[in-house]
């Protein structure tokens, strides 16, 4: 693991600056982590934005199918996919204009991490937020 991945001036950036968080693959099922990672931000301050293919909406939020479907600029890009395919949403994070982009733990691809931080975003890979801000406790 590279610590340049857990930078923590990104990390800080995102958690106590950026307030509008897109969390590609948040569904309405509250077992799944997504959903517990979006109720975590949401008590922190956080706006939340479901990004689906079904675009439910969960905790009171309207989802989108897809990040060029959010009409209004997103922070953060929480990517809750797997590695092989998070990279994608990185790229798609760079063309809607968000700031960062935030893949969550055990999600890497190095090649995604390089392509955004090129591009001057901020970027955080195999951690959570939650565990960020337990780290500060």
């Amino acid at each position: 693991m590279s610590i340049s991945w857990q930078d923590p001036d990104a990390v800080s950036s995102m958690l106590d600056d950026w307030e509008t968080w897109a969390i590609v693959g948040l569904s309405g099922n509250p077992d799944r982590t997504a959903y517990r990672i979006a109720q975590t931000l949401r008590e922190r301050g956080k706006r939340i934005v479901p990004i689906h293919p079904s675009a439910p909406t969960v905790l009171g939020e309207q989802g989108y199918p897809t990040l060029a479907d959010v009409p209004f600029p997103i922070d953060v890009v929480d990517v809750f996919r797997q590695s092989d395919a998070a990279g994608e949403f990185a790229d798609q994070a760079v063309q809607v204009g968000a700031k960062g982009v935030w893949f969550q733990l055990g999600v890497i691809d190095e090649e995604a991490f390089r392509r955004t931080t090129d591009k001057g975003l901020a970027m955080v890979m195999d951690t959570c937020p939650a565990i960020e801000w337990n780290k500060r406790s």
